[in-house]
């Protein structure tokens, strides 16, 4: 075969390869839950107009729309007293999920010295006056150590950290107390973390199906947790977003969709 043969052959074979990869790659992603930022995706619905609250309920002190986006904002000078929530409704009264897919895109400021901001997304919730909301939270920050976990509200704490998998039972050897077992692992903490944009819009995905929770951050799963603690697992209620006491902040939300799992 003439060298000149041999390098088409070659050129011919890179291409191949090139090809197969880009289509394995496409392929791959069409696995990874993802924000569709124009229009819901097939079998979701949108829970945001992107122009006003309508249809969703909080302090007006403190929640409206900028940039065509849902806003949260604490000052100096109207501070958040107790972290507090706006809450999704339907047909004016507050909207109750159970097993669902939600997907949303969010970032986060910190307007302050400390470089302090955290919020979240509260579901399988639980209301009180004055738009205060307990319950599951898939959790985010400004800063590093808390985006993606799994945290109750006013309730069970910390139940998985970023890069776990857990199981949460009723501890047998202390009654009325909560055990969570780490069963394997995700990836690395800070990996997951380097893939969250400061000051930049992430996608944020939540799946609940029956006792089993997954939170995602652009596209990398954050934490795996099967709930089954009876006594305390929630099975429905409100869906929320956070707005976290303390130094000033803005915390923001858009593409919000949702669809119900059977």
């Amino acid at each position: 075969m003439s060298a000149r043969a041999r390098s088409s052959e070659f050129i011919n074979h890179m291409t191949h390869l090139h090809r197969l990869v880009v289509t394995c790659a496409a392929a791959a992603t069409l696995f990874l839950p993802s924000v569709r930022a124009h229009g819901a995706a097939e079998g979701f619905r949108d829970l945001f107009n992107g122009k006003d609250l309508d249809g969703w309920a909080g302090r007006h002190e403190h929640w409206s729309i900028r940039d065509g986006a849902i806003t949260g904002v604490t000052t100096k000078e109207v501070p958040a007293k107790g972290n507090n929530f706006l809450i999704a409704q339907r047909d004016g009264t507050n909207l109750l999920v159970r097993d669902f897919e939600l997907r949303l895109s969010y970032r986060i400021f910190a307007n302050n010295q400390k470089n302090f901001g955290n919020s979240g997304v509260q579901y399988r919730s639980k209301a009180f006056p004055t738009y205060i909301v307990r319950g599951y939270q898939a959790d985010f920050e400004y800063g590093t150590t808390y985006s993606g976990i799994l945290y109750e509200e006013g309730g069970r704490g910390v139940l998985a950290q970023r890069g776990q998998k857990v199981v949460i039972r009723d501890d047998p050897e202390k009654p009325g107390k909560t055990k969570i077992d780490v069963t394997g692992s995700l990836g690395k903490s800070a990996d997951i973390q380097a893939a969250i944009k400061q000051e930049q819009w992430n996608e944020y995905v939540i799946i609940a199906q029956g006792n089993h929770l997954r939170h995602f951050i652009n596209g990398h799963q954050t934490v795996d947790v099967v709930d089954e603690q009876e006594t305390k697992a929630a099975t429905e209620g409100v869906l929320a977003l956070q707005l976290h006491a303390g130094d000033p902040m803005t915390v923001q939300f858009k593409d919000i969709q949702i669809k119900e799992l059977p």
